[in-house]
């Protein structure tokens, strides 16, 4: 007792110093808050928040499963432009023997052997991939002219487009060395290229070719031939180019919705840069064994959880699109929406300043590839899927349904009809495997009167009017229009493409 008032009263004043006041202010509020503490005790009274509420009970017993599901989930969506372009490339290498910098040309349309999202099968395809790790890389395009030209997109690997070619893209039809660079690459550009700096190591491109005014698909074939592709290290003596023409091959190139999918986004983060945006998912995709620099080796709870979680991103989406996206109609007495879906910025990352929509930009790329780097509110080409008949309900597999082609189809190229498997986006496979009927076969079809055209989509023809029929194969179809080279009646909404009906119920 003494050596407690010593501390507290001065030695040799006995007056209270400020030190000893701050003391004994601190004795006080520690027998306050403890007098208190009882009292709450006593009352049964508890700390507000903290917990969740009483007999509240967690709705999962196997939490490591359900993290992994739920993370699984999310990444799904997050990277579905990234894996929609892998695919591409996955398919080239393991089906067709691609190498670096090889260019895959079609010698004619494609058939339900190119298995792509929402592919057309009225002009030859281009396409190639290569590998900026191995540095900048050379594309020697042609110009446009009497001979042919080209339409389409460079895009990263992130699917984001890096460069239009052609007349609509950065060489505006007059051709060049377009010259492709990796991240962070410093060293001086030669004189003489188009420089296109890629955020991403591995790029990719998509054209058509496209015949010039009466010249054929063959045309437009030898046309394609004239490209060139190497790496900048090989610029004073190119390799002789190699063409590969999957016509007459299968040339697979949709997501798996399985747990592949996620050996795929393994061996897309394990070459590509990370951007600031996507370290959280990163994060995550560590407990799914998905790590830059480590092999991919997931548990069997893992593989069950990836499995399951990319099986149910799947239905969601198809969900997705048959309620929100089905309500985005062109006409809005119709039921047609644009395979092109932009953000609000006119673009295709669905990137803000404070956010990134996943949904939106998943959906976007489910069932389309290949955007422009801006929408035009005058695009080129015009792709109009039916969504639903003129009743308003979705289109059913098992149902034979006709449209009525007008004979003044807004366009000053031609017109297309395209149909494709609602699951899948892609071709139907079928005996004949006609996936198209277009302007450039009127002269084949069945004609009405007034020079329109009926077409008819449904597993089997009407008697008589085979010409005039796309086969579904007992799948649920999505008929798309395509308008190429589309005129101000189409713009300014002046023309209405009519509904599709249902023939037999």
């Amino acid at each position: 007792m003494r050596t407690t008032y010593a501390l507290l009263i001065g030695r040799r004043t006995g007056t209270l110093s400020l030190r000893s006041i701050a003391a004994l202010f601190i004795l006080f509020v520690t027998a306050l808050f403890a007098m208190s503490g009882s009292a709450l005790a006593q009352s049964g009274q508890e700390p507000q928040g903290g917990q969740p509420p009483e007999g509240a009970k967690p709705s999962v017993e196997d939490f490591d499963y359900q993290t992994k599901y739920q993370r699984a989930f999310e990444a799904v969506l997050w990277n579905m432009p990234a894996m929609a372009i892998y695919s591409f490339r996955r398919g080239a290498v393991d089906e067709l023997g691609y190498k670096d910098n090889d260019i895959i040309a079609y010698s004619k349309t494609a058939s339900p052997r190119l298995e792509a999202l929402t592919a057309n099968s009225s002009t030859p395809y281009i396409a190639a991939y290569t590998d900026l790790r191995e540095g900048p890389v050379v594309l020697e395009v042609p110009p446009a002219g009497a001979d042919g030209s080209l339409y389409g997109q460079v895009v990263d690997a992130w699917q984001y487009t890096i460069a239009d070619v052609g007349p609509a893209g950065v060489d505006k039809g007059k051709g060049g060395k377009y010259l492709f660079t990796p991240p962070d690459y410093e060293a001086t550009i030669p004189p003489g290229y188009i420089h296109i700096a890629s955020p991403n190591y591995r790029i990719a491109l998509a054209f058509r070719s496209v015949p010039a005014s009466g010249k054929t698909a063959t045309d437009a074939y030898n046309y394609a031939k004239r490209l060139r592709m190497y790496y900048l290290s090989e610029a004073e003596n190119p390799p002789q180019q190699t063409f590969i023409d999957p016509s007459e091959d299968r040339y697979p190139t949709l997501p798996f919705y399985d747990e592949r999918h996620f050996e795929d986004m393994h061996a897309i983060v394990s070459v590509e840069p990370v951007k600031e945006q996507d370290k959280v998912m990163m994060g995550m995709l560590k407990s799914l064994g998905i790590e830059k620099g480590k092999p991919f080796a997931p548990d069997e709870t893992t593989k069950r959880a990836m499995r399951q979680a990319a099986i149910d991103a799947w239905h969601f989406l198809q969900q997705w699109m048959d309620t929100e996206m089905a309500e985005r109609v062109y006409w809005p007495d119709r039921h047609y929406v644009s395979l092109l879906q932009p953000d609000d910025n006119r673009e295709f990352n669905f990137t803000y300043a404070g956010r990134i929509d996943l949904i939106e930009r998943a959906a976007q790329y489910f069932w389309a590839t290949y955007f422009p780097k801006k929408a035009s509110d005058t695009p080129p080409t015009a792709y109009m899927a039916a969504m639903a008949d003129n009743d308003g309900k979705q289109l059913e597999a098992g149902k034979l349904y006709k449209v009525n082609v007008p004979a003044d189809m807004p366009v000053k190229q031609f017109w297309a009809l395209t149909v494709y498997d609602r699951a899948t986006f892609a071709f139907i496979y079928s005996a004949s495997n006609r996936t198209t009927l277009s302007s450039y076969d009127i002269d084949t079809m069945e004609k009405n009167t007034d020079g329109s055209v009926t077409l008819y989509v449904g597993p089997k023809a009407p008697d008589g009017l085979e010409s005039n029929w796309i086969p579904t194969s007992g799948k649920r179809p999505l008929p798309t229009i395509r308008f190429y080279g589309p005129t101000d009646a189409f713009y300014k909404k002046t023309f209405k493409m009519p509904d599709f009906e249902v023939v037999q119920k």
